[in-house]
């Protein structure tokens, strides 16, 4: 099947209602159906596959979302290269409700309930994580945000949270005393199993509300006000992801995402010809009939 898609976006349906000729296909994955089915369009000369990740009627909360299906499929489009914007909460008082933070690490908070990785053998794997973030997205998402004329954070780390519920307060104090900036449900694994599959992935956190009310100000966050925000802010986030998508580099490979999973295979064989990565093999048998026009 050729590749329908070069850039993947997870977000909601306000990304891609508006644009012209979108077809939706649906996508079958080894690890149960994704969240909604994919929303292919072209954005600046590009191929793009969108997906809801919440359902395009956000009735799937973080903690049940099927992050594996979702970033299988994605791959399964012939996706390089993803953004992952999302709404956040703030863990430090500089950075305010209506700012945009462009993350360059991640902390994970979450249960270990959530199924977090397609390594589970035979071959054993290990990748770092030291940069799970791609550098030069990044600093391509905070050039555009900047033209935009919004307030960018050029770094940040989000801790992940496994939700529904909001923080403690002492949590919050735990996760702010500790430096980190931002806080969120739905990062861990998401950003992680894009760079499992070799794909580049870059996170624009929209800053929604302070966290829980532990710095001086500051009141909790409820549900309300954080719909609220982001409301008053989707346009915004809109334009900078599909203006961004237009500045991604013509050469996707050139990232080195694919490439970074050379040298990972942790079982103390070297590597060959033969070492073929699993999850490239089942693409190809799974690709021929992966992806439906619904």
């Amino acid at each position: 099947m050729t590749e329908q898609a070069e850039i993947g976006v997870f977000g909601g349906s306000g990304f891609y209602s508006l644009l012209d000729d979108v077809r939706e296909v649906k996508v079958d994955t080894p690890y149960g159906p994704p969240s909604d089915s994919y929303f292919l369009a072209t954005v600046g000369g590009r191929k793009v596959a969108f997906l809801p990740r919440h359902g395009r009627r956000h009735t799937i909360p973080p903690h049940r979302i099927n992050y594996r299906a979702n970033v299988w499929a994605m791959r399964s489009l012939g996706v390089k290269a993803v953004i992952s914007p999302c709404a956040a909460g703030s863990l430090a008082l500089h950075v305010k409700p209506g700012d945009f933070v462009v993350c360059d690490q991640f902390v994970d908070r979450t249960s270990g309930q959530r199924p977090h990785t397609f390594y589970d053998g035979p071959i054993v794997t290990h990748l770092s994580s030291a940069e799970t973030y791609d550098p030069v997205l990044r600093q391509l998402a905070i050039d555009t945000i900047r033209d935009h004329g919004i307030e960018v954070h050029e770094q940040g780390t989000v801790v992940v949270i496994e939700g529904p519920r909001f923080s403690t307060k002492s949590e919050s104090k735990w996760f702010s005393d500790a430096g980190w900036e931002v806080i969120n449900m739905t990062q861990y694994p998401e950003a992680w199993l894009c760079r499992e599959l070799g794909m580049a992935v870059v996170n624009i956190a929209l800053i929604t509300d302070y966290d829980a009310g532990v710095l001086e100000g500051t009141e909790a966050v409820d549900a309300t006000s954080v719909l609220e925000v982001f409301a008053q802010n989707a346009e915004r986030i809109q334009k900078v992801v599909l203006d961004l998508i237009g500045r991604f580099p013509a050469d996707l490979d050139a990232l080195g995402a694919r490439a970074a999973l050379g040298p990972t295979r942790g079982d103390g064989h070297a590597i060959s010809p033969e070492d073929i990565r699993l999850f490239e093999t089942g693409l190809q048998g799974l690709m021929p009939g992966a992806a439906d026009e619904g």
